[in-house]
């Protein structure tokens, strides 16, 4: 019997033929303001989903290859296109380019290796996942990004993921959206359920904890994730829900830090210290760690910190 895996469920909320703007969830995590240091150039992200429409005005300078996985056009390893949506939406969110037109995401200069592992149903095989995660590795991707999951425990997708990880791909997955909005339960959806991953949970643009949002001991940080605007199908632009859409937040801003932190201290970064160097980036929104892990991603938090420490120091020296 083949064992299925699916797009986590989420909503589309409206679709758009035009838009212009920085979406508010790229303004919050604070992209905008790191832009002058690095917009993610050199970076390249494996999107495994339902793969991509690479004509998209605002995403076909950024796709630099890409592999189908799965039985859509009859199997042909070379078309991946997007006949669902989700993941040209994502790719948006990632790595939009600014061109003053549409939307630009979070690192709006890295490069995009679109894998399609999930068919035009939004629907998959575990065999297309972990093909497409050794597939990844080969490429020598820097992130792997995956707003899909299952209710199934596979150990062979867990050695994938292992393995990805031991060759210094950051990997970062959807919470999933079988969330109550209490702390008191546990929601767990895999690969986010995976330790070895990065386990996005979703807030609203008020930095509110999405009631769809799962939580559980695995969740690591929080984005935003509701009513975000990013590209879509026939070269348009709509409004989606869902974890599937906080992912791409953690996933740019990841390829914001890596090249930031190459830029600093002058080698590769291993996978703990990259992990180690976002979660310094985030702020607690004062919710239970099963919620929202370390917090909201916000990419200005050691600057933001060292203001406040110096604030507190110049008021100490007048006080004296």
């Amino acid at each position: 019997m083949e064992r299925k895996v699916r797009l986590i469920p989420y909503q589309v909320i409206a679709e758009f033929e035009e838009v212009a703007e920085v979406p508010k969830g790229v303004e919050m995590i604070q992209a905008p303001e790191v832009w002058g240091r690095t917009r993610g150039k050199g970076i390249t992200i494996a999107i495994l989903d339902t793969g991509c429409e690479v004509s998209h005005i605002d995403l076909k300078d950024r796709i630099i290859g890409g592999r189908n996985f799965t039985k859509d056009d009859r199997g042909d390893q070379n078309i991946y296109r997007d006949y669902n949506g989700h993941g040209t939406h994502v790719a948006g969110t990632m790595a939009a380019t600014a061109n003053e037109t549409g939307v630009v995401g979070i690192a709006p200069e890295a490069n995009l290796f679109i894998i399609k592992v999930l068919d035009k149903h939004g629907s998959g095989q575990y065999e297309w996942i972990i093909n497409g995660i050794y597939y990844a590795i080969e490429q020598k991707v820097d992130i792997i990004s995956m707003s899909l999951g299952g209710s199934e425990d596979v150990p062979e997708l867990h050695e994938a993921i292992k393995k990805a990880v031991a060759n210094g791909i950051l990997v970062v997955c959807a919470a999933g959206n079988e969330g109550d909005g209490r702390d008191s339960t546990e929601e767990l959806s895999y690969p986010a359920a995976y330790n070895e991953v990065i386990s996005v949970g979703a807030i609203d643009l008020n930095r509110q904890i999405s009631d769809f949002s799962n939580s559980n001991r695995e969740v690591d940080v929080v984005a935003p994730g509701e009513n975000i605007v990013s590209t879509f199908l026939n070269g348009k632009y709509a409004k989606l829900s869902g974890t599937s859409m906080a992912t791409p937040h953690v996933s740019g801003a990841l390829a914001l830090i890596k090249a930031i932190s190459n830029q600093t201290f002058e080698r590769n970064l291993t996978e703990p210290e990259l992990y180690s160097q976002l979660i310094r980036r985030t702020i607690p929104l004062g919710n239970s760690p099963k919620l929202e892990g370390n917090g909201m991603v916000y990419l200005t938090t050691i600057e933001y910190l060292a203001k406040l420490a110096s604030a507190k120091e110049e008021q100490e020296v007048l006080i004296i």
